[in-house]
């Protein structure tokens, strides 16, 4: 069994506890992990950009000049792609960029991307990750204590409001609970901080 060590909420080490192999050190597929982080970014693409084509411009109804006789090159429209102010010639139109990955492909990436933290020993577990009020200061004190400065991934097992409003305003510093949980967020971060029942959880739901 994989091993990792426990702290508690001033980042001191108190312990160590087993994880599961085919969660924390499962084999990195890393085909799975592009494919699930590029499904991620193109699902929150919004897909509204837009330009005008010569149909939807204003204007240009009249030909410009004659067409013979002038000495310049035959128009039909002051619209027309050519032209400053025409119309864009197979310019972007809204669209979606969404596009669907098997749920069984989105657990292999995000068993492999758990897997990439635990071998760069960048998953810390809390022993009790829980506040009983707002205080910024006791998260900035447990990522000191950890000595994390980099960017950071707080995961619970549940949505904790103390915890999410303690952590959100935090340069570099994203709160989060296993249901939210994505192979995305997960690289994106450099540490991975969990707590001790969200480990569960997570071996629970990728079991």
């Amino acid at each position: 069994m994989a091993t990792v060590a426990l702290y508690n909420m001033e980042g001191a080490k108190t312990g160590s506890m087993e994880v599961s192999d085919a969660v924390f050190a499962a084999e990195v597929n890393q085909s799975v992990l592009h494919t699930v982080i590029v499904n991620y970014l193109a699902n929150q693409r919004q897909g509204t950009q837009s330009t005008k084509t010569r149909t939807e411009v204003s204007g240009g109804g009249a030909k410009p000049w004659r067409q013979k006789g002038t000495g310049r090159a035959r128009q039909g429209s002051i619209r027309a792609p050519q032209w400053t102010g025409g119309g864009v010639a197979l310019g972007p139109k809204p669209r979606s960029y969404r596009f669907s990955v098997n749920k069984k492909v989105k657990r292999i990436a995000l068993k492999s991307a758990l897997s990439v933290k635990y071998a760069d020993y960048k998953v810390f577990v809390i022993d009790e990750l829980k506040m009983d009020e707002i205080k910024t200061a006791k998260i900035v004190n447990l990522l000191k204590g950890l000595d994390v400065n980099t960017k950071a991934l707080i995961v619970t097992a549940e949505a904790d409001e103390n915890i999410y409003k303690s952590a959100r305003n935090i340069k570099n510093v994203t709160p989060t609970h296993v249901g939210t949980l994505n192979t995305y967020d997960v690289m994106n971060h450099d540490a991975f901080i969990v707590s001790k029942d969200a480990v569960a959880k997570i071996e629970e739901v990728l079991a």
